[in-house]
């Protein structure tokens, strides 16, 4: 076994990767770009070392710098955890010119893998079932349209280099093509530095299957059973879980031997991941399933199977890659209950899951237990960059049956605490609540076809929310008032009082709360020391309440009981209640209002990022949903539309040019009706 361990990565798998090292005793090394220097990856290490700029391209895909850093703090092998360079067969190789140990598959695997249209030739030479599709080398657009033509619609455009969802595209018709052929090349090349795709008939109603594969060096080869990942948005993971819903012993095994038969016919060593397509039109059936593509690596949702297996794959990987053989054979390797895993993103489910950026103002996440894990990178107070992938941590739980792993799910997200950045907690507590989820009525199409019932309500908000803001704001100013009473020459003057004490009669205040674009009124009646009333839209209700630690909110309206976080960023109070968060903003009418800047005549960035392509030139005529702009974003495109109908006045940004979130990239004069 290794001594000493550079961990070639950061967040969440960095960390995850260095609790098992230091379990075995290892030392571990991590590296860092510069504005990650605090981050808690490098906090769990017992050695950092700097690699670069922020921008991923200037340090964490820095191989040189890597190997270097390996070299001077005498590590012997290293981990590259997913994306960065774990699947980078040149990387590799560099390791192993170096005399390091990379903790992955040898160089000739990922190259069988890493290219997808080579690969599912190779897989149909082996008797892997395919998908039918084009994965020929020549790509003149004028051939791939005609294979497309022969494919016939609705077919998938996917990066032969790419993963993630990344240089992917659904082209429903044969005008679409073209369209979707120069977008998915244009990802792809900034993704992964190769424009090539392949085609592929798409499935109307497809499950996400995967099979997580295991080799070592004495060419033992097993399969630790199979993944549902078929809960999926902008075609990336959202919920997985093992075993998948409905899966037949017939039908695992063939899928078990179809993921073998793949990892020894590329001479597969280590961790791996045979991802299958499965066509559940008529079912879940074993003979329609279809290799999509192998993941030379750790996936995301590795924990699912740690939780079904009981093994640590991690540990399986250093030792597999020290030399040893797997720690058990095929029949040994058991299969107890289920897992579900839910990955919480720093995302806004409402806008189309664009990505957020800022600080974690607020973080709490469930302890670990028998029956569920967390897996984060970050902490409270830390930053989520605008240069890395979103995710804040993955909630796993586990039970002897699926209902009883969703119900410790939904109690996991219910106990979440999170504010500072959009995120997707609500939604993820949804879906472990959804009825159709519920019954395991999966496909890839789940979540689009259901944002009805799963996305958070745009408008209205519960009367005890708004309560908890109103209250939390009174309780504020009583607190103010008794630090001033205490530092003043008189501290029981009824003058420092803010209770609704007069002289004659009874106090009266208001409370001007924002939700959206609308403005509520709360009238507030004080009675004497304790009581009070607050006039909601629902109704007028009696509150009583208590402070339950720094922004904790206990109260009872009318003899209802509610609890509630309330976090302030200026005059806009974050609510968290239940699995539940709004965004609540006050006005105060004596405050000097800020100047309002008219946007209704722009097109304005959602968040930080790149412009990669401008569409329109000033002069032209708009649709309404018409492509105006892309913009690239914390590693995926986003195409802005037109709000309505009109004409482009000026264009403010072009390619290649970085904006910050707000900036106004285009205006344009609205049609009139």
């Amino acid at each position: 076994m290794f001594d000493c361990l550079l961990i070639a990565n950061r967040g969440e798998i960095a960390c995850r990767v260095a609790r098992t090292a230091r379990r075995l005793g290892i030392r571990v090394v991590a590296v860092h770009s510069e504005i990650e220097a605090g981050a808690a990856h490098v906090a769990l290490a017992d050695e950092a070392v700097c690699i670069g700029p922020a921008p991923v391209p200037e340090s964490y895909l820095q191989a040189e710098r890597i190997i270097e850093a390996a070299r001077a703090t005498g590590a012997q092998a290293i981990h590259p955890g997913y994306g960065f360079l774990s699947e980078n067969a040149g990387f590799a190789r560099a390791c192993a010119d170096a005399g390091l140990v990379f903790i992955g598959p040898p160089a000739a695997a990922i190259s069988a893998m890493g290219e997808k249209d080579a690969a599912k030739r190779a897989m149909q030479t082996a008797g892997v079932p395919i998908v039918p599709g084009y994965h020929g080398e020549e790509q003149n657009d004028v051939l791939l349209a005609s294979e497309a033509a022969g494919i016939g619609y609705p077919l998938l455009i996917k990066a032969v280099a790419g993963g993630g969802g990344k240089g992917m595209r659904v082209v429903e018709a044969e005008d679409r093509f073209a369209t979707a052929l120069k977008g998915a090349r244009r990802e792809a090349k900034s993704a992964f530095g190769d424009d090539r795709v392949l085609l592929e008939r798409y499935l109307q109603r497809p499950r996400h299957i995967e099979i997580q594969v295991f080799a070592d060096a004495h060419g033992n080869a097993v399969h630790l059973y199979e993944r549902d990942c078929s809960l999926q948005r902008r075609h990336q993971k959202v919920v997985e879980e093992a075993p998948a819903p409905g899966m037949s012993d017939a039908m695992r095994a063939a899928m078990g031997e179809a993921a073998v038969t793949a990892a020894k016919a590329i001479g597969y060593e280590g961790a791996g991941t045979v991802e299958f397509i499965a066509d559940v039109s008529d079912g879940l059936r074993d003979d329609r399933f279809f290799f999509m593509e192998m993941n030379t690596r750790l996936q995301v949702e590795h924990p699912v199977t740690e939780m079904i297996t009981g093994q640590d794959l991690v540990e399986w990987q250093l030792r597999v890659a020290a030399g040893e053989a797997l720690p058990l054979g095929q029949g040994d390797i058991p299969l107890n209950g289920h897992a579900v895993e839910a990955r919480i993103y720093a995302e806004d489910p409402r806008r189309k899951f664009f990505p957020s950026s800022g600080p974690l103002s607020r973080l709490v996440l469930p302890a670990d237990d028998a029956h569920v894990r967390v897996d984060t990178g970050v902490r409270e107070g830390d930053e989520v960059s605008i240069y890395y992938d979103p995710m804040i941590a993955k909630l796993i739980a586990w039970d002897e049956t699926r209902e009883g792993a969703l119900r410790h799910l939904r109690r996991a997200l219910e106990s979440t605490r999170l504010a500072g950045v959009a995120n997707n907690v609500e939604f993820l507590h949804a879906i472990a609540g959804d009825a159709a989820f519920l019954a395991a009525d999966l496909d890839t199409g789940f979540i689009d076809s259901r944002q009805a019932e799963l996305l958070p309500p745009r408008d209205g908000v519960a009367d005890e929310v708004l309560a908890a803001v109103a209250f939390d704001v009174l309780l504020a100013r009583g607190e103010r008032a008794a630090a001033a009473a205490l530092a003043s020459g008189d501290p029981h003057s009824p003058w420092n009082r803010v209770d609704g004490w007069r002289l004659n009669g009874e106090g009266r205040d208001e409370i001007i709360l924002v939700v959206g674009e609308d403005e509520i009124s709360i009238a507030v009646g004080l009675h004497g020391d304790s009581d009070v009333t607050l006039a909601l839209p629902g109704g007028t209700a009696a509150v009583t309440g208590r402070r339950t630690g720094a922004n904790g909110v206990a109260l009872s309206l009318d003899g209802r009981a509610f609890r509630a976080e309330v976090i302030w960023h200026g005059d806009e109070a974050t609510v968290l209640y239940g699995a539940a968060s709004r965004r609540i903003g006050r006005r105060d009418p004596l405050a000097l209002g800020a100047v309002e800047i008219d946007h209704a005549g722009g097109v304005n960035a959602p968040l930080p990022g790149k412009i990669v392509q401008v569409m329109v030139a000033p002069g032209a005529a708009m649709k309404k949903g018409e492509a105006l702009l892309v913009l690239e974003a914390m590693k995926m495109e986003h195409t802005l539309q037109a709000p309505g109908d009109g004409v482009v006045e000026r264009v403010n940004v072009e390619a290649g040019q970085q904006v910050e979130e707000g900036a106004e990239l285009l205006s344009f004069e609205a049609q009139e009706d």
